[in-house]
C-alpha cells in the first residue's frame, strides 16, 4: 500500500474540521472538493462546501445558483455551498482600509485624501487575494459548521492564500514597531500637555494581529486541518504538486496526501481498444508508478469517468470512489 485511504486517514484525524483542496488548474480539485464534502456531510456533518477560487465553478458542478452566499445543496441533506463573491470582498476591503488610512491620515497631520491611498494598494495584484484569505478566516472564525472543505485557487495562489497568516503576522509587528515609535516621538516633540487622543488605526492592528495569530493556529492544526493536493497522472501537474508540498511543508501547513484524478483503468482496454487509449494508458502506468514513488501519502486513485461530474448523483459516485473504493496500491 502507498498510504492509508481517504477514510482511514479522516477516521484517524477525528477532529478533522478545515479541509483544502488545491493542485494546477484542470485537476479536478472543485470536484474532489464537492466530493469530500457531500462525504462528510453523509456522514451527519453540517458542511460548508466554499470557493475561494476567483474563478468559481461550485455552481455549475451542482447545477443551482450558490453565488454570493451559503446555499443548501438541494438532494444532499446537511450540506451547504458559496461561491464567494471577491467583488463585494473587494469593495468592503477597500471602505475598511480607506476608514484606517483617513484615521492614519489625521493622526499624522498629512493633508492628503485617503482614497489616493486605497485606489493604489487595490490596483496590487495581491489584493484580491488578500480580501479572499479574509472572507476565508472569518468563515472559520464564524463556527457555523461542523466541517469546511474549500475549493483553493490553482496552488500557485492557494500557498501565497494560505501563507498569509505568517505573512500578516510579521508585517503587523513591524508595523506596530513603527507605530509605538511614531507615537513616542510625537510626544517626545510636543509641547502641548494635552492627552494623547485614542489612536483607533494602532488598535485595528492590535486587533488584526490576534486574528492573524488565531488564524495561524488553525491552519498550522494537524489535527483540526488537512490540504489534499489532486493530480493527473501527467508530468506537469505532479511537478507542480511537488513543488508545492514543499512550500506548504515550510509554512508548518499539514499535508493530508494526495489524491490522483482521471486515471484511464487497464480493464476498460481491450484487442480492440484504439492505439491512442492504449498508448495513454501506458503513459499514466509510468506516471503513477512516479507517484507512489514520490509521494508516500496517495489517499486515492480516481478512474476517467464516462461523463463530466455534475450533479448531486454524480459527486456521490465520485465521493465514494474517493473515500472507499479509490485504489491506493501500487
Amino acid at each position: 500500500m502507498s498510504g492509508d485511504r481517504m477514510a482511514q486517514f479522516v477516521a484517524a484525524h477525528p477532529g478533522l474540521k478545515y479541509v483544502f483542496f488545491g493542485g494546477k488548474g484542470g485537476v479536478g480539485k472543485t470536484v474532489m472538493a464537492g466530493a469530500a464534502a457531500f462525504w462528510f456531510a453523509a456522514q451527519g456533518k453540517r458542511t460548508l462546501l466554499a470557493s475561494t477560487n476567483p474563478v468559481h465553478s461550485l455552481s455549475s458542478l451542482l447545477g443551482q445558483n450558490v453565488f454570493g452566499r451559503p446555499v443548501p445543496v438541494d438532494g444532499a441533506p446537511n450540506l451547504f455551498a458559496y461561491e464567494i463573491d471577491t467583488s463585494e470582498t473587494i469593495e468592503k476591503s477597500k471602505r475598511e482600509i480607506g476608514e484606517k488610512i483617513r484615521w492614519f491620515l489625521k493622526f499624522a497631520d498629512i493633508p492628503t485624501r485617503a482614497e489616493e491611498f486605497v485606489e493604489t494598494s487595490a490596483m496590487n495584484p495581491a489584493f484580491e487575494e488578500s480580501a479572499m484569505f479574509e472572507n476565508m478566516i472569518n468563515l472559520m472564525f464564524d463556527d457555523r459548521y461542523d466541517t469546511y472543505v474549500f475549493d483553493t485557487a490553482p496552488t500557485a495562489n492557494a500557498r501565497r492564500l494560505l501563507g498569509m497568516s505568517k505573512v500578516y503576522s510579521l508585517w503587523v509587528t513591524k508595523m506596530l514597531e513603527s507605530r509605538r515609535e511614531a507615537q513616542a516621538m510625537r510626544l517626545t516633540l510636543s509641547f502641548s500637555k494635552k492627552k494623547e487622543e485614542k489612536d483607533p488605526l494602532l488598535d485595528y492592528l492590535l486587533s488584526f494581529k490576534d486574528r492573524m495569530a488565531h488564524a495561524r493556529t488553525l491552519l498550522t492544526d494537524h489535527s483540526r486541518t488537512s490540504f489534499f493536493f489532486v493530480t493527473l497522472p501527467e508530468a506537469l501537474p505532479i511537478a507542480v504538486i511537488r513543488r508545492f508540498i514543499g512550500w506548504f511543508n515550510e509554512f508548518g501547513i499539514p499535508v493530508g496526501g494526495v489524491v490522483v484524478n482521471g486515471v484511464i483503468e487497464e480493464s476498460q482496454v481491450h484487442e480492440d481498444t484504439s492505439e491512442f487509449v492504449k498508448n495513454r494508458v501506458a503513459m499514466q502506468k509510468g506516471y503513477l508508478e512516479q507517484i507512489y514513488s514520490l509521494f508516500p501519502d496517495v489517499r486515492a486513485v480516481l478512474p476517467l469517468y464516462e461523463t463530466e461530474v455534475r450533479g448531486v448523483q454524480m459527486l456521490s459516485r465520485v465521493s465514494d470512489m474517493l473515500f472507499n473504493r479509490g485504489v491506493v496500491a501500487d
